[in-house]
Order: C-alpha cells, then sequence, then structure tokens
C-alpha cells in the first residue's frame, strides 16, 4: 500500500465524479496496492447498501446493466477477474458480491491501465464523440513484441 489514510492525489477527483453522479456527497477511502507485475489493476471495491440485496440480485443487475456494453464482461458467480485475463486489452472484467453480515457491496474489477485505463478509453471516448463506431482501434491487443 502507499498513499493511504486519505491522503492519495486522486481521491478528491474520485469523490468528486461520484459526488456528481450519486446527486449527494460521497466519501471514499482509497487504499492503493502495488503488486509485482508490469501493468494491470485489480480493483475491490466496497460500498454500504441502503435496502437488503443478495449477491444474486446485484450481480443480475449489473448483468443487465452492462449486457450491451461491448467493454464490460460481468464475470459468471464465482469466476473472478484477473488481470492477465484483460491484458493488452480494452476490456474491464467485473464481479460483485453482497456481504451479508456488514450490508456492504463489494465489487472486483480487472482492467489494463495502458488499455482501457489510459490510451484505451481516450480513443474510446474519441471514438464516441466523433460518432464513430466505439470499438474502432480497439479490437487489436495492445502489447509491443
Amino acid at each position: 500500500s502507499y498513499k493511504f489514510g486519505g491522503v492519495h492525489q486522486h481521491t478528491p477527483e474520485v469523490e468528486e465524479a461520484l459526488t456528481h453522479i450519486a446527486c449527494s456527497e460521497v466519501k471514499i477511502s482509497f487504499t492503493p496496492i502495488l503488486a509485482p507485475m508490469p501493468r494491470g489493476i485489480l480493483s475491490t471495491v466496497t460500498a454500504k447498501l441502503t435496502a437488503s440485496a443478495t449477491t444474486e440480485s446485484i450481480h443480475e443487475l449489473y448483468t443487465k446493466s452492462y449486457a450491451n456494453d461491448e467493454f464490460v464482461t460481468v464475470l459468471p458467480l464465482g469466476q473472478m477477474p484477473k488481470t492477465n485475463s484483460v491484458l493488452g486489452s480494452n476490456h474491464l472484467h467485473l464481479q460483485v458480491a453482497v456481504d451479508p453480515h456488514t450490508n456492504r457491496l463489494i465489487i472486483s474489477a480487472a482492467l489494463d491501465n495502458l488499455g482501457k485505463g489510459a490510451a484505451g478509453q481516450a480513443i474510446q471516448n474519441a471514438n464516441l464523440i466523433c460518432g464513430f463506431a466505439e470499438n474502432t482501434g480497439l479490437e487489436v491487443l495492445g502489447l509491443g513484441v
């Protein structure tokens, strides 16, 4: 871990974006963790639920929400995201669970930070802004040899 305890430089921008989406103030606790790998992000996010829910109901909600998203895959229940599954791509793999003991939603996501997290995301957004197919230029692996 590094820059934990509320001091990471990206905490304010994440809170700002989430506050905008939620239409109410959102505060997060962000703890980045370094792993010995050249690229990739494996993220775990938790959120307190305002109503009771099951893993199955949340999984169904996420599956329906991302059903038509070419670059986001909600994995089958029990299958966890892995960075090597998205290496060199613009894809994001998600898994969800509900902790009934604490009534918290847990989301695990894997992405290639040099693809989906950077250049791939920029190309995808430019495609949408310019009216191109969302996947233009993003269907090949972004790995040098």
